[in-house]
């Protein structure tokens, strides 16, 4: 039975919708962010795209009943409230965001244009995003499987992780003698983005609850996936250059120290011309 069910073929129609619905709705996002002349909407499009795409395949996947209840209990729930999130605190009302404003500065005379094709990569990027949500979707094993407790309790271990590095930083920005320095308490001490490197472990997570799955290696493209964004596209070198512009002196000082996404124990500073390493791993 089992091998009947590995030979079973992959599914790729669910994501070809989702890459059409998502694409749909950053058309619709990017016209907005046009008229209000914020990118913001684009994370926002991003995080909603991801619940939408949860909500789809848990409700019509071939599944398992107990695996699409995994599906929606953990991807459903992070998926909905990071796009509530972005929405409330990140987009309505709020200025466009640093990194935005200047990219949007660097685009030359027709910035929109640019956006354009920066919000469908986004759309892109959910439909690839969510290939371990359809493995999940049609896992038709039920019950729950010893890898993916150790998806769950991962998962469970990163959300309360990037709680922690949230509400640390958070607790740093209220104190006004902090303006101007940068966060080095807490877990900011080990990473200069605990926050992201939490974030994939998330995807990590989403990759373990769907390997059980067949074909279940794909999933692995996912956290690939997450990792190149987040340290060499669009994750922390954009933040990179704007805390630079922001804090100057103190962020060099903090980038020689400190790992860029690792965790893991701050060096000595060799001083302002040691070279820095580019944000793509451990130690930098």
């Amino acid at each position: 039975m089992l091998a009947r069910i590995a030979d079973q073929p992959f599914a790729w129609t669910p994501i070809l919708w989702i890459w059409a619905a998502a694409a749909l709705l950053m058309a619709v996002l990017w016209g907005v962010a046009c008229r209000q002349k914020s990118a913001n909407w684009v994370d926002f499009g991003w995080a909603l795209g991801l619940f939408g795409a949860v909500l789809f395949l848990a409700s019509t996947g071939s599944g398992a009943a107990s695996q699409r209840v995994l599906l929606a209990a953990t991807a459903g729930i992070w998926s909905g409230r990071l796009a509530w999130h972005l929405l409330v605190d990140r987009t309505l009302g709020e200025p466009e965001d640093g990194r935005y404003r200047h990219m949007r500065q660097s685009l030359g005379s027709h910035p929109d244009l640019h956006f354009l094709w920066f919000f469908q990569a986004q759309a892109l990027l959910v439909a690839l995003l969510a290939l371990p949500f359809q493995l999940i979707a049609s896992n038709p094993l039920s019950g729950i499987t010893a890898v993916q407790w150790v998806g769950v309790g991962l998962f469970v271990s990163a959300k309360l992780g990037e709680a922690v590095a949230d509400r640390q930083l958070a607790r740093w920005r209220r104190d006004p003698a902090n303006r101007g320095r940068t966060c080095r308490q807490g877990l900011w001490r080990y990473s200069r983005h605990p926050n992201y490197f939490c974030e994939w472990l998330i995807w990590v997570a989403f990759a373990l609850l769907a390997t059980p799955a067949p074909h279940g290696g794909w999933a692995w493209l996912a956290p690939a996936a997450m990792y190149l964004f987040v340290t060499r596209l669009t994750g922390i070198p954009w933040t990179e250059q704007q805390s630079l512009r922001s804090r100057g002196d103190d962020y060099r000082a903090y980038q020689r120290t400190t790992s860029a996404f690792f965790p893991m124990p701050p060096r000595d500073d060799p001083g302002p011309g040691a070279a820095v390493r580019r944000p793509a791993g451990s130690a930098s």
